[in-house]
């Protein structure tokens, strides 16, 4: 992380915490935890067509699924993910 361009912003209702890599760290940050204590974190992961594909596979198909459901599932497809947006196709 680099210190300097981190921020954070708290309100009433809301808190907001801005992260920024170090110069040498490339490529997409794949989860992050959050919490009050180091023992009781939760992981969030962020959008990513890998993390998209596994948690409809959860959700979806938890159990070993037919093929006709499997068929007829929706199918979400990460087009481009960017500093300031996603892309997501679904079908």
């Amino acid at each position: 992380l680099e210190p300097p361009e981190s921020s954070v912003s708290v309100t009433a209702h809301n808190a907001a915490i801005g992260l920024a890599k170090a110069p040498g760290c490339t490529g997409l940050w794949e989860k992050f935890c959050f919490g009050l204590h180091g023992s009781t974190l939760q992981e969030r992961l962020f959008i990513s067509e890998e993390n998209v594909d596994g948690f409809l596979d959860t959700v979806l198909c938890p159990s070993p699924c037919s093929p006709s459901a499997l068929e007829s599932q929706t199918i979400i497809e990460v087009l481009d993910v960017a500093e300031d947006r996603i892309q997501i196709r679904l079908k």
